[in-house]
């Protein structure tokens, strides 16, 4: 694994001339939009970069994208991976490892989200506090110690200086925000009521099927992490799941998701 995720780095290294990102982005539901803010230097695709796996769901387009953004060089994925793909937890966070070896130290994640929490409404933005991983963890298995040690302590690892600094750039852009613990499940069904009611007295805000082992991956690697969700649907409701409807409930939080990553970055 360790020779795999450095012959990718150097493999993309190579094509993009050297270019060292600062921040990595995961461009998930809510977040297709920042590529325009992106002054780009460089995009690959995935299928182009050896050992990558390929996303194969609808409205991830597959695609690492170099640039600037608010002043800092940035790689976003332009598509993620999921264990629900049939991908092994390896595979879904051997990018977040590769970009660590490309130069990253901070890691911007977004996705969307089932509100629990029954404050909650669709299209809310909530910042992650925590999480509970319901997803196997990437980190079975031998310990890479090149990557990270064996039991890597998760206590704050959605960085609190980063939630600040969230809080005020959003006072400043008149963007409200909610707060709140991300359950990351398997998927790919929707959850059933008794699930989200099961969720929310485990102490969950919201749910979905992404985020937690990529943001584990992370902080083994001692990266820090900002992570949002877009409530796209309130989950303890009436509200069948759609997957369309997810993407359009995305869409529309887009401008605030966008604008609140973007500065956040550029007072990084």
């Amino acid at each position: 694994m360790l020779e795999q995720i450095k012959r990718t780095a150097s493999f993309i290294r190579d094509k993009v001339e050297g270019f060292e990102p600062q921040v990595g982005i995961i461009l998930g539901t809510g977040l297709g939009g920042l590529v325009n803010h992106i002054d780009i230097a460089h995009q690959l695709d995935y299928h182009d970069i050896p050992d990558f796996p390929v996303s194969t769901v609808e409205g991830h387009k597959g695609r690492l994208i170099f640039g600037v953004l608010g002043g800092k060089r940035v790689v976003a994925m332009q598509g993620r991976f999921h264990y629900y793909e049939g991908w092994t937890p390896g595979q879904v966070v051997f990018p977040v490892r590769v970009m660590k070896f490309l130069g990253i130290h901070t890691l911007f994640v977004s996705n969307a989200s089932g509100g629990i929490n029954p404050k909650f409404r669709t299209g809310d933005i909530m910042i992650i506090t925590d999480h509970i991983n319901l997803i196997p963890n990437p980190l079975i298995g031998p310990n890479i110690a090149e990557l990270g040690p064996r039991f890597p302590d998760m206590h704050g690892c959605y960085d609190p200086e980063l939630r600040v600094l969230a809080a005020k750039v959003a006072e400043t852009e008149k963007i409200p925000l909610q707060y709140g613990v991300y359950v990351g499940g398997t998927g790919p069904t929707f959850e059933t009521q008794a699930e989200y009611k099961y969720f929310g007295t485990i102490g969950g805000d919201t749910a979905g099927m992404s985020t937690t082992p990529e943001v584990i991956a992370a902080r083994h690697a001692g990266i820090r992490v900002f992570g949002a969700s877009i409530i796209t649907n309130v989950g303890i409701s009436d509200e069948a799941g759609d997957h369309e409807d997810v993407q359009a409930q995305g869409a529309r939080a887009e401008e605030k998701m966008t604008k609140l990553f973007t500065k956040i970055i550029e007072q990084l």
